[in-house]
């Protein structure tokens, strides 16, 4: 009995999602007495052994080229494979857009209870029960799991990292990749230094910075923040930003340690995509907008006056004017 650990990989490196979800799957296996061990497909370019001071003991590595592009129902039966040799009990997955892709076939494909958008730590205290997000980060639902298999999907930034010491044992999974049905034949990669889905902080605006020639100043702020950018669902249709951009309930859902909304109204949609942040800091001229009820930090004012002053500030505090 095991508890078994999806390694999610962006052209050979570890996300960061992935070890919020070591350090989640390998505390359930200390709650339940198994073993922590984790599965990884394609080529990677970090140190796996690493990961051990994550709590994983066993690394199943699948190294074939048939898994250097993502194909959700090869690497379904991939992982299935490997989780019926183990005899995983409970598998474990970042919520984000691979885990959203394989955890619903797997649950299908192994007759496994699915919870989505955990957020804390299974009670098995008199049974299996999973607490969740639901309607759009609003509110908390208890799901019991009952199935003999169990699969997790850990919502981003919902579960702190916990690092110890250890190496874990790679090991080459036996395992036959799946023919794929999908052709992949071109790739286009978003720009930009920071994953908008990964980032700590994220800079994002709206309609207020009235045209895509006035995004500099989001960008400069951006930068001195080492941070992603992000905007609202009409900035992305106008094309002033491109759609990799757009979070909200229609765009990306994230969960940064500090979201900065400038020139947003703050509409229930454009909330349920980051309702999660830890930190809300709005910027708007408009002391009625919505967003500032769900603001932790608020500043009424123009966001080109207020910006430009506040990017000048956080670097005379950091000391890089």
């Amino acid at each position: 009995m095991s508890v078994l650990i999806f390694i999610d990989t962006a052209e050979g490196h570890i996300k960061k999602s992935t070890l919020e979800v070591l350090s989640y799957g390998s505390k359930i296996a200390e709650q339940t007495g198994s073993a922590a061990e984790a599965v990884v497909l394609g080529s990677v370019k970090d140190d796996l052994t690493a990961l051990g001071k994550y709590g994983v003991k066993k690394i199943h590595h699948a190294a074939s080229d048939a898994f250097s592009h993502f194909d959700a129902q090869v690497y379904t039966k991939a992982i299935a494979d490997v989780a019926i040799a183990t005899g995983a009990k409970v598998i474990v997955f970042s919520n984000n857009i691979n885990g959203k892709a394989i955890a619903p076939r797997l649950s299908a494909r192994l007759k496994a209870g699915l919870v989505a958008g955990a957020v804390a730590l299974p009670d098995i205290s008199s049974s299996f029960t999973v607490k969740k997000n639901v309607f759009s980060g609003k509110a908390f639902a208890n799901v019991t799991v009952n199935t003999d298999v169990k699969i997790i999907s850990l919502s981003p930034n919902a579960y702190q990292v916990v690092t110890g010491e250890g190496t874990a044992e790679v090991v080459a999974a036996n395992i036959t990749a799946a023919p794929g049905k999908v052709t992949v034949t071109s790739t286009t990669k978003a720009s930009g230094e920071i994953v908008l889905t990964e980032a700590e902080i994220v800079v994002s605006a709206g309609r207020g910075m009235k045209g895509p020639e006035n995004w500099g100043m989001i960008e400069d702020l951006a930068k001195t923040l080492h941070a992603a950018t992000a905007c609202s669902r009409p900035v992305a249709d106008a094309h002033w930003r491109p759609h990799n951009e757009h979070v909200g309930q229609t765009g990306f859902a994230i969960a940064p340690n500090l979201y900065i909304a400038i020139g947003i109204s703050g509409a229930i949609q454009h909330l349920a995509g980051v309702n999660r942040s830890k930190v809300i800091v709005v910027i708007n001229k408009d002391p009625e907008a919505p967003f500032f009820k769900a603001a932790d930090y608020g500043i009424v004012g123009d966001a080109f006056e207020v910006v430009p002053k506040l990017n000048e500030a956080i670097k005379k505090l950091k000391g890089t004017t």
